[in-house]
């Protein structure tokens, strides 16, 4: 199965280079520029009316009208269906299988300002208990520890060593996608375990959305 992964970009998904073909379009967040309903809306029309067989959303820090604890319930339940009506999947700490392969959505991440789905250690830790076991593909907005998450002008690794840790128990895993870094888009394979991990960043550190699709197959 062939996998295309994007990610951030930042409500200006109309500039990107163009999006290969594939079975599986993935969307690791950051689709919007504050999280508004209209941003949605027109994201996911334009999602919606690519060919890919299937498209899969989760949502980032940028996009707020996602989560209901900043949003409330209703603006977070509307967005999900605005996704639904342009036959998208969006996953929230939610499964879903085509062909066997199963995909795990994430969007929570390590505090960062006052933006959406932050979450403390105690809190990530919790929910990635609940990645299922039998996960082949993980899609979370933000990266694991120390892959594909360096920031040159910090001089530091700021990706998240909970999901690190919960990454290493995940026998059956295949891929990891993410964004949220746009200093570090690439690929790479672990290692150790053989993952391949997908910083899917469309917009460059200046917003630019110049960096292209990265294809895997599975």
């Amino acid at each position: 199965m062939r996998l295309v992964c994007i990610s951030d970009t930042h409500g200006q998904h109309d500039k990107m280079p163009p999006i290969p073909e594939g079975d599986v379009l993935v969307h690791a967040g950051d689709c919007t520029g504050s999280g508004t309903l209209p941003q949605i809306d027109a994201f996911t029309k334009w999602l919606g009316a690519l060919p890919h067989t299937h498209k899969i959303l989760i949502a980032g820090n940028h996009d707020f009208c996602f989560d209901k604890n900043l949003r409330g319930k209703s603006m977070a339940a509307k967005s999900r269906s605005i996704c639904e009506q342009n036959n998208i999947t969006y996953l929230r700490g939610e499964s879903v299988s085509f062909k066997g392969l199963n995909f795990f959505g994430f969007p929570w991440q390590p505090i960062f300002r006052y933006m959406a789905f932050n979450a403390r250690e105690g809190e990530l830790r919790g929910r990635l208990k609940r990645v299922p076991d039998d996960t082949h593909v993980l899609i979370s907005h933000g990266p694991a520890k120390h892959v594909l998450d360096y920031i040159p002008t910090l001089r530091r690794h700021v990706g998240c060593h909970v999901l690190a840790k919960r990454i290493e128990q995940l026998q059956g895993l295949k891929a990891h996608i993410f964004g949220h870094i746009h200093e570090s888009h690439g690929f790479t394979v672990g290692e150790t375990d053989g993952v391949m991990y997908v910083n899917a960043s469309i917009c460059t550190d200046r917003y630019m959305p110049t960096n292209k699709p990265i294809i895997i197959d599975l």
